[in-house]
């Protein structure tokens, strides 16, 4: 077998890969040995069948297969044994002669490949990038004290409707004499919240009112959108976009939600027993978890301006016309829609500002042996998992629950590459924090979200 690479030019090459009878040939008969041994034929014993009968029934099928087989490891060998540093897949040459297995003994193939450019990427601490820490308010301390406490709110009925209430009750449309509009739409079991109620006029039909009442709204001017007035009245988005006039509302029932006491049995609840014992030690934790969360932004926007830096340091040229093919190949025959040119073309700057981004990313990993252990990976996986429990409201998972939970998660593969992948990534980010001087900057949420939306426009 004989293998050379032809070198186009930084960043595309040919590698052609001629196969001889002898590299191929014992792999064959070993293969149609195999079916002889197995193959069941009229006529015949089992194994008995002759030899010229199976190769002249399978021997070019196994041919095609063998030689493919052949070609793919002595490829996939020759790029990692040359540290060929290549993107996406070699394909198929679009000079490539077609294959004659009936009449030939020595076939010759060629791959097109895109090779990952050279660069240099060099830090140092006379440049500067700004890290945001977001300034914790009192504003922004009491609204989460009440979302924390909110959780654990118990529901009360009242005689009486008021600013925070849910009322349930029926819905019936009204023509325009205030009777019930024949085949109109009307709605059981309603739950109405007088907290979402935009108009002033129509709030005030419901303030006050009590169970047994039956007050006249119109739902276009009290609610917000049709979002909610398809789930208050129950119909479809469509239909409530032309809902007119006034409906009747009779109120079954009228129910409030009263904030819970802080006492320790609350916070044991919300922090785990004893952890915290006052309203002091409260507010502080609840600080603290707050600007936890509001530091996982911080690092966002930091990995967002690190990218942005690195990537206007350095010019990378790409293979753009070998990527492009190697795109449209990827997703031929995956769905029953397979990506189309005008697709690509759409999608390419995206690409390939990614793939710039990779080749600085594992540039900075390979120069600086930057790598991951277990303990990393299992360490982003608790994180993770902390996170999603979080998003619960469960603040007070116990670690060894977190690390259950992540150690389930780890025997997820797909899970298990992405965790690690994320840990890369924070390792990287910590390279380059100690590599640049950061700026460390405390701003407003609202100055913090205006440079997040600066940066999507």
């Amino acid at each position: 077998m004989n293998i050379e690479k032809e070198q186009i030019d930084d960043l595309n090459a040919v590698v052609h890969i001629t196969v001889q009878k002898d590299d191929y040939e014992p792999r064959v008969e070993k293969v149609l040995k195999d079916y002889r041994k197995k193959i069941n034929m009229p006529g015949f014993r089992p194994g008995k069948v002759p030899a010229s009968l199976v190769k002249k029934m399978y021997g070019k099928a196994i041919l095609a297969e063998e030689v493919n087989k052949l070609v793919s490891e002595n490829l996939s060998k020759y790029i990692s044994e040359n540290k060929l540093d290549i993107l996406g897949e070699p394909l198929p040459s679009e000079k490539h002669q077609p294959i004659d297995l009936e009449n030939e003994e020595q076939f010759k193939f060629s791959f097109d490949m895109g090779l990952s450019p050279e660069i240099e990427v060099k830090l140092s601490k006379r440049e500067k990038l700004p890290y945001y820490v977001i300034e914790v308010t009192d504003d922004m301390l009491e609204g989460q004290k009440k979302n924390i406490t909110g959780r654990f709110a118990t529901a009360e009925k009242c005689e009486e409707a008021d600013e925070n209430c849910l009322l349930k009750g029926n819905f019936v449309q009204l023509d325009k004499d205030g009777k019930e509009l024949e085949d109109g739409i009307k709605t059981e079991d309603a739950v109405l919240s007088t907290t979402i109620i935009k108009e002033e006029k129509e709030k005030k039909k419901v303030l006050g009112a009590k169970v047994g009442d039956e007050i006249v709204l119109d739902p276009q001017k009290a609610f917000p959108n049709e979002t909610e007035l398809s789930y208050l009245l129950k119909i479809s988005k469509e239909e409530a976009q032309n809902v007119k006039g006034n409906f009747s509302f009779k109120i079954n029932e009228i129910t409030k939600y009263v904030d819970p006491e802080l006492n320790q049995e609350l916070f044991d609840k919300i922090f785990g027993p004893g952890k915290v014992t006052n309203e002091e030690e409260f507010a502080a934790q609840v600080k603290q978890d707050l600007e936890n969360t509001l530091k996982m932004e911080s690092e966002y926007k930091f990995s967002v301006d690190a990218r942005d830096k690195l990537m206007g340091k350095v010019d990378i040229k790409l293979p753009e016309e070998f990527l492009k093919r190697w795109l449209l190949a990827s997703y031929q025959g995956k769905d029953e829609h397979p990506l189309t040119e005008e697709q690509v073309d759409k999608d390419m700057p995206g690409f390939l500002e990614d793939l710039k981004w990779q080749i600085i990313r594992n540039k900075l990993i390979k120069d600086n042996e930057l790598k991951v252990e277990q303990d990393d990976v299992l360490n982003f996986a608790k994180k993770s998992a902390r996170l999603q429990f979080m998003q619960y409201g469960l603040n007070n998972v116990p670690d060894e629950h977190i690390e259950s939970y992540a150690m389930d998660m780890l025997n997820n593969e797909e899970q298990r590459r992405n965790f690690a992948e994320g840990a890369i990534n924070d390792k990287v980010m910590e390279y380059i924090k100690g590599a640049l001087k950061v700026e460390t900057k405390e701003i407003s949420r609202e100055e913090f979200n205006k440079l997040l939306e600066s940066k999507k426009k």
